[in-house]
């Protein structure tokens, strides 16, 4: 007797054994009868025994194909859990990743490398949005995984924080505060302040209105411009401050100067990764492949939250 057994030859067998028909079973199976019936002969010759009784018009089981047929069930049920498990965890060849415009396109690239080199086989194609938006696209399965600012609503999904970046106040340089080096919230009461809109990115509004609220600070908003350059043609012109991470101060422009906060740690805007739970530790470890504490603290960049 071989004993061997596959999974093929055991889900024909629970095919028929539910069906009580060959002829069902084989429409289940989107196969033909005669080689269905033959699976059924090869599976009973390689265990040696009689699975069915059947006739012209009626299939039964044996006292052998009622031992084996909760047996198969149950077989087969793990091989397809561990059919899901593994293609759920494995990386996908073509990793869909979120970036939100709060990340230093240099960081990002010599993240991909890091990546690429652990993975040569996996192509990372990005996709840039606010973070609220990422989140979404990865809870839909849209995306893979996120580089999302922090804090963002994030439930039902694992996030590791990856860096802080502090805020600074970016003014005209012809501002009556442009002399001094560090600033405090209260100086800037009055002061009209390019500021986003809630709607773009709920958490880490709220999270800088209790700031504000702690320190007394009321900021007479002015709608903050989406591009870069217009912001900071805007601080030039004197039109308004802005409060933007401290990597942005690497961002040029001729009128406008940056001072330290000194409650910007407290306003800080935290860079997180952000996976659905059953590949976070694959994906952690492919995108953080090579990364240190020190890298990753280092400013991870501009761009809108």
């Amino acid at each position: 007797m071989n004993a061997r057994i596959d999974s093929r030859a055991l889900a024909q067998f629970v095919a028929v054994a539910e069906a009580m028909s060959f002829r069902q079973a084989a429409e289940t199976l989107h196969m033909s009868q005669p080689p269905l019936t033959r699976a059924i002969k090869g599976l009973e010759e390689r265990l040696g025994v009689r699975l069915l009784d059947r006739d012209t018009r009626s299939v039964s089981l044996t006292a052998g194909g009622k031992k084996l047929l909760p047996r198969a069930r149950l077989i087969l049920t793990l091989i397809a859990d561990a059919e899901r498990a593994l293609a759920s965890s494995a990386i996908p060849a073509k990793l869909r990743l979120g970036i939100t415009n709060a990340v230093d396109p240099e960081w990002f690239t010599a993240l991909v490398k890091r990546a690429g080199a652990v993975q040569p086989g996996v192509a990372i194609v990005p996709v840039s949005d606010s973070s609220p938006r990422l989140v979404r696209l990865l809870r839909r399965h849209q995306l893979d995984a996120a580089f999302i600012a922090l804090p963002t609503e994030s439930a039902a999904l694992d996030v590791i924080e990856l860096g802080r970046q502090p805020m600074v106040v970016a003014m005209s340089s012809a501002h009556r505060l442009a002399r001094r080096k560090m600033i405090r919230l209260n100086e800037l009461t009055g002061e009209p302040l390019f500021w986003f809109e809630r709607a773009r990115q709920p958490a880490f509004f709220d999270h800088c209105q209790r700031v504000f609220d702690r320190h007394g600070f009321a900021a007479m908003t002015v709608k903050e411009p989406l591009d870069h350059h217009v912001l900071l043609a805007g601080v030039a012109s004197g039109r308004a401050l802005a409060l933007l991470p401290k990597s942005l101060a690497g961002l040029r422009r001729r009128g406008v100067v940056y001072r330290v906060l000194r409650e910007g740690a407290e306003l800080a805007v935290g860079i997180g990764l952000a996976t659905r739970r059953e590949n976070a530790a694959e994906l952690r470890e492919l995108l953080l492949a090579g990364a240190t504490r020190t890298t990753l603290s280092r400013p991870l960049g501009g761009g809108r939250r």
